[in-house]
């Protein structure tokens, strides 16, 4: 009896020390098993002897073999548990790593690497989707980025703008018309819908949408038909839609403007894309890829951007976002007359531009703010305060003086 006692402590000895290693041992679990016998599978000559590293032959009862049994579970448990850990593990390993994905989006911030991050998470499927952001973020190539990934890659992408045409012409050039549908409809056209088949379409500014249109697209999305204008055969199609607005969609709704019915079907995934001023790590990135690019176009050396001009760029708060960084780029590069973009090349806007968080700025440029402002208001006081008067002071437009009072934050000041 001793004897069982001592076989079947150095049993459960062992169990523990597999189990742990076991654990330890994560990927390399599954291989163990898989060259691990079936321990409940019947085998020839299978009897009640078990000889123990001592060199005993032990013979063990029903009751003992119960336990050993029970003893080869807890075992067999533990290492399935150990396999999944070590299956976990490796999936979060991958999960934190950046995707690789194809787009024309510049920027390596982190607000960026979570619009990157986005993308590659919506790309395989065909679900909805929805994007917000300020006027200039970039909503179209992220569109773009999310088609260049998916499985629709090789058909068409369809880009619509919903602010730049009137209802009765965005219809036509939503849905199509048949020959005759209306005066001027001298022949048959098909519409962006219909030449997307296969593909994805991108909407921009749906909440300028009219009540009428907002109506026949719930039906594109729920049923993935429609009717050319002038025509009563329905055309089916297969397009994923992506729509995009700088408005609040939610807002819209509740004041009666935006369709309840529509805003959910559309919500399905939305994300909002940052402005540039919350991903200023990217200004400089920018800027040199667009001066680079506008530098081609026009056919000019550009030898890069002086340190003076990289402050203003930074201090600007950026209304206009990536489109109005690339359009001050370009006009640097239009008017400038070296290789090399100056302060003086840049818009006068973005020179008075109050520094933005402390970021740091040239003595000279000071000098120049400081002198500025005491101009001006010296000017607004000769003139008692009558803008008009003060800009013919100044040798400047009225509205170009209001606009410097509001950017060099001169408000305050005139009010003492």
């Amino acid at each position: 009896m001793i004897s069982k006692l001592l076989a079947l402590s150095k049993l459960k000895r062992f169990c523990a020390m597999s189990t742990s290693k076991l654990e330890a041992m994560g990927d390399n679990v599954a291989t163990v098993v898989a060259n691990e016998p079936n321990p409940h599978a019947p085998s020839a000559g299978r009897d009640n002897a078990c000889s123990i590293d001592d060199g005993m032959a032990l013979n063990f009862d029903a009751s003992d073999l119960e336990l050993l049994e029970a003893l080869n579970f807890i075992a067999t448990d533990s290492i399935g548990s150990a396999r999944g850990r070590g299956s976990l593990t490796n999936a979060n390993s991958h999960s934190i790593v950046d995707p690789e994905i194809e787009h024309n989006l510049v920027g390596q911030s982190a607000r960026m690497r979570e619009v990157y991050r986005f993308i590659s998470k919506v790309a395989p499927t065909d679900t909805t989707v929805l994007l917000y952001g300020e006027s200039g973020t970039g909503k179209e190539l992220a569109a773009r980025a999310i088609h260049q990934n998916s499985p629709r890659v090789n058909k068409p992408f369809v880009a619509i703008n919903c602010a730049a045409l009137v209802e009765t012409l965005l219809e036509s050039e939503l849905f199509g018309h048949e020959k005759g549908a209306f005066t001027g409809a001298v022949a048959q056209k098909k519409g962006k819908l219909e030449m997307a088949d296969g593909g994805t379409v991108f909407l921009d500014e749906l909440g300028e949408l009219a009540p009428t249109l907002q109506a026949k697209l719930l039906r594109v999305l729920e049923e993935r038909e429609f009717e050319r204008l002038g025509s009563t055969r329905s055309i089916r199609v297969d397009i994923r839609l992506i729509g995009a607005t700088n408005k609040n969609l939610k807002e819209a709704m509740e004041e009666g403007s935006f369709r309840n019915d529509l805003y959910y079907r559309l919500n399905v995934v939305s994300f909002e894309l940052p402005p540039l001023r919350e991903r200023r790590d990217d200004i400089l990135l920018l800027a040199d890829h667009f001066a680079a690019k506008c530098s081609h176009k026009s056919n000019r050396k550009l030898s890069g951007i002086s340190p003076a001009a990289r402050a203003h760029l930074m201090d600007y708060n950026w209304p206009g976002n990536v489109r109005e960084l690339e359009n001050v780029i370009e006009r640097a590069i239009v008017l400038g007359s070296s290789d090399m973009i100056l302060q003086e090349d840049l818009p006068q806007i973005v020179v008075e531009a109050e520094s933005y968080d402390g970021a740091p700025t040239t003595k000279f440029s000071d000098a120049v703010k400081e002198s500025k402002k005491h101009l001006i208001l010296k000017a607004i006081e000769q003139a008692n305060g009558i803008y008009t008067e003060a800009a013919k002071l100044l040798g400047v437009h009225p509205n170009h003086l209001h606009r410097l009072v509001r950017t060099m934050n001169l408000r305050p000041a005139l009010k003492k």
